[in-house]
């Protein structure tokens, strides 16, 4: 069995390579890409089963922003997001997949910084057999 294919976007590259490391512990092939532009590339050539998203990079919203395009676009729209946020931690706004607008907040799930490993592949692995059903 091929294992899923992991897209993390996210311009920390310490958190990149933590999450990644947890990943690959449990059979994951993972890509890593510091913005949304080389995201995007990533995705055309990779096909990934999931994106795992920051939110803060290079702007303040441009995870929101990526998951936009991601949701717009025939080809990716089905590709579970996992937003990964430490908004609450800076600002102590709570964001959960209810807390607004689909249009404007389109990802499956968030997870608050830092992350708990086992909590993180648990929502990988509940998010790709959502998508097999």
């Amino acid at each position: 069995m091929v294992e899923a294919k992991v897209l993390i976007v996210d311009d920390d590259q310490d958190v990149s390579k933590a999450i990644k490391a947890i990943l690959n512990s449990e059979g994951y092939v993972v890509s890593c890409a510091g913005g949304s532009e080389e995201g995007m590339k990533m995705l055309e050539s990779q096909q990934p089963d999931i994106v795992i998203l920051d939110v803060m990079m290079s702007t303040s919203s441009e995870g929101f922003d990526m998951a936009r395009v991601l949701r717009k676009n025939s080809r990716y729209k089905n590709i579970p997001i996992l937003m990964l946020t430490a908004i609450k931690q800076k600002t102590g706004f709570d964001f959960k997949p209810s807390a607004g607008d689909p249009e404007w907040l389109p990802v499956d799930e968030f997870l608050d910084k830092p992350i708990e490993p086992d909590l993180l592949l648990a929502k990988v692995k509940a998010l790709l057999e959502k998508t097999d059903e």
